[in-house]
């Protein structure tokens, strides 16, 4: 079968690659569609926490294809997505329930191999049925289980107001997320005016143009909130450094920052401890998820999130590099997809 393969970071091929095995537990999964995210982008720079070779993708859609032997959740043929996402099961994080923070976590896509392939196999407790939603629906699965991990950690408190800084796709799930999850008023700003449209049409309560000079952007930021004085709730998912630096300014006294962009291992955050001392801010971080999956494909088959407008571009697997340029570098790229088979 042909896959995307990886021997280091910048160093890939669409090539030929031996058909996945299913084991007694697993599915073997014809893959349709996945999307390309920007951790892609860091693991072909070598900025993130790939294993190599590497097959990547960890955003998909497929059909069953072969169950093993001990399977009785699923058939062939059936439209299904997976969690890319593992846990050990046996660190302490785990034994205490905390399965997102497992010391052992491994991912396909990153570390084992992911779903820019023909066909990939997955513990049929990674799969999900997604019978019966759109496939342009279905393949923001994972990047929607992500955000409802996000809304998890936030913790919301009914009531207040939220900024998203970016409004690429991830941070448009979020951003419905929040609104469906208990603020009463959620704002997105991005650089970019067509990503604002989108956003807008997606029921957000509020959108702002911003500069690429993050911090001239505080006070228009600032005046957009509902008082005046910032945001309850301000979400860094531009994974850009220079936005993350401006996320307390705009946090509201006793408010919360989440960061929830992906940004290179070795890049730093200026923060005041004073400020968050005196003020009471709290900053959490967002990573992946574990257990979303379900409550996030509930959340789109029921349109609480919803995913009109998002994808730009498509390519076949054989056009992965244009694909994976077209996203880091095209203005116009929002959501980019590889489609692999038809759906």
């Amino acid at each position: 079968m042909k896959a995307v393969r990886y021997e280091a970071p910048g160093d890939f091929a669409v090539t030929d690659v031996p058909m996945p095995q299913v084991g007694p537990l697993d599915v073997r999964i014809k893959i349709h569609q996945s999307g390309v995210c920007g951790t892609d982008v860091h693991l072909h720079h070598g900025t993130y926490i790939g294993v190599y070779p590497l097959t990547p993708g960890h955003e998909t859609i497929g059909e069953v294809d072969e169950v093993g032997a001990e399977v009785t959740r699923f058939r062939p043929g059936q439209r299904v997505t997976v969690n890319p996402n593992i846990y050990c099961g046996h660190c302490e994080y785990c034994l205490a329930g905390q399965l997102v923070r497992c010391a052992n976590t491994e991912g396909m896509g990153v570390h084992r191999p992911g779903f820019f392939a023909e066909y990939a196999s997955a513990d049929h407790r990674q799969v999900f049925s997604v019978d019966g939603l759109e496939p342009d629906t279905a393949v923001f699965s994972e990047p929607s289980a992500c955000a409802m991990h996000g809304l998890e950690t936030l913790d919301l408190r009914p009531g207040g107001s939220a900024l998203v800084l970016g409004a690429g796709p991830t941070g448009l799930l979020l951003a419905q997320l929040i609104g469906s999850g208990g603020a009463t008023s959620v704002t997105v700003a991005d650089i970019v005016p067509f990503k604002l449209e989108t956003a807008s049409g997606l029921g957000v309560d509020n959108t702002v143009h911003i500069s690429e000079d993050a911090a001239a952007n505080i006070d228009i930021l600032r005046d957009a909130s509902p008082n005046g004085d910032g945001y309850d709730v301000v979400v860094e998912a531009t994974g850009v450094t220079a936005v993350g630096n401006i996320c307390v300014p705009l946090t509201r006294n006793g408010g919360t920052v989440l960061v929830y962009g992906v940004t290179r291992p070795d890049e730093r955050l200026s923060v005041s401890p004073f400020e968050l001392f005196r003020r009471e801010i709290t900053i959490k971080g967002s990573y992946a998820e574990m257990t979303s999956f379900a409550a996030a494909i509930a959340a789109l088959r029921t349109g609480r999130v919803r995913t009109d407008g998002i994808i730009s571009h498509r390519f076949p697997l054989d056009d992965y590099g244009r694909a994976l340029e077209t996203l880091a570098s095209d203005p116009t790229a929002h959501k980019v997809l590889i489609v692999v088979a038809d759906s």
